[in-house]
């Protein structure tokens, strides 16, 4: 089932990353129109309503909405923040989750993207932090400047923005270049601590921008990172009721946004997309990845296990063979909690993974030297949660996010301004990665080779019209091994692959 059917339950879902900016398709003798970016932090398409968020829903309305969005896989904050920045597939940047390996930085422990000292730390230890060209390289080479202003966590704003490139970053907890971080607090005060709900934290990003990216930096392209709704409904659940108010927080502020670009004269000169990091699942809990991995584990020459977990990814420090490779594997098909395994290619080209019944890293756009030998999604269902909303996954916590289900793996995307579509609905797809492209063609700046988003030219006013789009969908199967089979669901448009979600079945030994 495609996610038309979320979309259709609520006529404008909005999941946020906007992005205004000054460049334009259609700017003539003033010069291209305005960019900002905001990210709503785990914002599902299904939180958008006109009783929970009437003012995003009615951005969404006089614009261009995407039914059919996708947040990278892992569909975590971190590895989506680099995916915005670089306009490319962990494959390519190589921020591959927001718990991730660096033998070099700390060879027995994962490191939290989290936290900017950690990020610094392995920036430091292997030469480089992400390893495609930035969204900020290519504004600054082109002489314009891009500015973030941050409410989410120091790690998420470092990567919209590193090595930092023509601008500023301004996150509660790391502010870049640090000269100007005494003007800041001067003028917005210190950043606030994080919070359920997060608004003070929220308001103190949007000061920042309406203070700054609207007065002295005059941002190009500007972005604002929202920490809401996934600060909150990390701790209360999908739908609560606290998590509901923190969304009606974040739509005030969008509101405000709105308002003073309207009071200044600029509303009509700022193209608005909305989108967010990824989507929200309830957890069940029974997935331990780390438990069921340790049996496996040889002892290193300092006394450490030899394998790494962070988060779904499986990193063996010692020895890799392939049949140590296959024995864990075959353990994880036979746990029901396990859903999509994926491993090394076993051929070039091949979407079959090194060990029978696995999909190809590559299909899962992960492979980078960086990645893990298997990389493991926990098993995901349909079933609605408490409060009504469907998608649960065997992930521990609350709630969450970080498989390949389509509760995760789709967000919401909208556009809004002089140089998109006027009420209309797209069901091209279309992924976090297509931004960083589709900002640049706005800005007239030319798209690096890195890039491998697509510009999403079907939601210009001047371009193709969506309906004339083609889009192709297939499933990707793995085999069966263990009695264990997985599926990828893909659709493509214009020679891009997008992964939709996986499904795992399994046999029991009568059935076979």
């Amino acid at each position: 089932m495609r996610t038309s059917r979320l979309w259709s339950v609520i006529t404008a879902s909005l999941c946020t990353v906007a992005l205004l900016g000054v460049g334009s398709l259609r700017g003539g003798a003033q010069g291209p129109n305005a960019q900002l970016l905001l990210v709503v932090d785990g914002l599902r398409p299904d939180y958008v309503t006109a009783d929970v968020m009437p003012r995003l829903l009615a951005l969404g309305r006089r614009g261009v909405i995407f039914e059919e969005n996708h947040s990278v896989f892992p569909t975590v904050t971190r590895v989506n923040a680099s995916s915005i920045s670089t306009g490319a597939y962990p494959e390519t940047h190589g921020l591959l989750g927001n718990t991730v390996y660096s033998e070099r930085a700390f060879p027995n422990r994962g490191i939290n993207t989290a936290d900017w000292k950690d990020l610094a730390a392995m920036e430091k230890a292997e030469g480089v932090l992400l390893t495609a060209p930035t969204l900020g390289e290519a504004l600054e080479t082109a002489g314009k400047r891009f500015d973030v202003f941050s409410a989410g966590s120091s790690g998420s704003a470092m990567l919209l923005n590193p090595p930092l490139h023509g601008g500023t970053v301004v996150n509660a907890d790391y502010i870049r270049p640090e000269s100007i971080a005494a003007r800041v607090t001067e003028r917005i005060g210190p950043g606030p601590a994080e919070a359920v709900p997060n608004g003070a934290r929220n308001t103190w990003a949007v000061d920042g921008y309406l203070q700054f990216g609207l007065g002295e930096f005059k941002s190009d392209v500007a972005a604002i990172w929202f920490g809401d709704p996934d600060a909150t409904a990390h701790q209360t659940g999908v739908g609560s009721a606290t998590t509901r108010r923190a969304l009606q927080l974040v739509d005030e502020q969008i509101g405000r946004i709105e308002d003073a670009l309207r009071a200044q004269g600029r509303l009509d000169r700022t193209n608005i997309i909305v989108t967010s990091d990824h989507g929200f699942s309830t957890h069940t809990g029974e997935l331990k990845l780390a438990q069921l991995v340790a049996p496996f584990a040889e002892t290193m020459p300092d006394g450490t296990p030899d394998i790494v977990v962070t988060e779904g990814a499986i990193n063996l420090r010692g020895r890799k063979d392939a049949a140590r490779i296959g024995a864990i594997v075959a353990a994880l098909q036979r746990r029901p909690e396990v859903g999509a395994i994926f491993t090394r290619p076993r051929a070039l080209g091949s979407n079959d993974g090194i060990v029978p019944g696995t999909l190809a890293l590559t299909l899962a756009r992960g492979a980078h030297a960086r990645a893990g030998e298997i990389l493991v999604s926990a098993n995901w269902s349909d079933d609605k949660n408490d409060a009504g909303f469907p998608g649960k996954t065997a992930q521990g916590g609350v709630a969450g996010h970080g498989t390949s289900s389509r509760w995760d793996v789709h967000n919401t995307l909208l556009a809004a301004g002089p140089d998109f579509r006027e009420r209309t609905t797209t069901a091209v797809p279309a992924s976090n990665v297509d931004l960083a492209p589709t900002i640049l063609r706005l800005l007239g700046v030319g798209v690096p080779a890195t890039m491998t988003g697509r510009v999403l030219d079907e939601a210009f006013r001047s371009g193709p019209s969506p309906a004339s789009v083609a889009v192709t969908t297939r499933d990707v199967r793995s085999g069966v091994a263990n009695g264990y089979e997985v599926t990828a669901r893909i659709s493509t448009v214009a020679g891009r692959d997008y992964l939709d979600y996986t499904r795992v079945t399994r046999t029991t030994d009568a059935q076979r």
